[in-house]
């Protein structure tokens, strides 16, 4: 083995450190470029749902080729909500109380399908037994605003939801499950779909959290700015001051 000259460390002494970072500093950047695209994203969708906010309500459009751009439209649909397939989407929370919120099928005139949101309930004394919160019968008016659903989302296992309570609102696997032909989109009602209900309807805004993701942003990029500079101090360092 070839000696190593005095005063020079090995090869891999200078070269491993110098990769580690160059690692790190594109791990860092990338995870700061993310939060900063949230951050622009939610921006959008707060600028979206203001713009939205002052046009009029109208009716539900029997043909559209991008439903992102009704995105928080208020709308109106007339139809008969189907009570059998009605689903409870789990996990959520308001003023500080675990519940559901109530998404019911609503059989428009046309013979499409659009799912509804209804309104949080909350949840019983025990989650063995699911609220029952029924759909009036009959024609009613739906006034509320329209939502695109995440497609993408983090879920426990595969398998297909079996009964009435779900962990997140699919329109396509609704569809898929319920064998109905559904829109991809879900009205939030924004008022009773048929006398006093006692749901809540309280819909928060796309834009809440982009002061997180400013600040979370920040700390990535110094992260990155910061792995720079030492490998700089201790590097570079001993070869231009010594």
């Amino acid at each position: 083995m070839p000696a190593v000259p005095t005063g020079q460390a090995p090869t891999w002494r200078r070269v491993v450190p110098t990769l580690a970072t160059i690692v790190g500093i594109v791990v860092f950047v990338a995870a700061g470029n993310w939060q900063r695209g949230r951050m622009d994203e939610k921006a959008r969708l707060g600028a979206q749902l203001e713009a939205a906010g002052r046009a009029a309500p109208a009716a539900l459009p029997s043909r559209v080729d991008d439903w992102n751009a009704w995105r928080f439209r208020p709308v109106t649909a007339t139809g008969v909500f189907d009570a059998a397939r009605q689903i409870l989407i789990d996990n959520k929370v308001h003023a500080g109380v675990v519940g559901y919120d109530v998404v019911t099928p609503l059989a428009l005139p046309d013979g499409r399908v659009v799912l509804v949101d209804r309104g949080f309930v909350p949840g019983g004394a025990t989650r063995a037994t699911p609220p029952r919160v029924p759909p009036p019968a009959g024609t009613v008016e739906v006034r509320g605003r329209v939502n695109v659903p995440p497609s993408r989302y983090v879920e426990l296992g595969s398998t297909a939801p079996a009964g009435p309570v779900w962990q997140h609102l699919d329109p396509r696997r609704f569809a898929e499950v319920a064998g109905v032909d559904v829109l991809p989109v879900v009205i939030e009602a924004t008022a009773p779909t048929g006398g006093d209900d006692a749901l809540v309807r309280d819909w928060p805004a796309p834009d809440a959290g982009i002061e997180r993701h400013w600040i979370y942003m920040l700390q990535w990029y110094s992260f990155a700015a910061l792995a720079a500079g030492l490998w700089a101090w201790f590097w570079l360092k001993p070869h231009v001051w010594r």
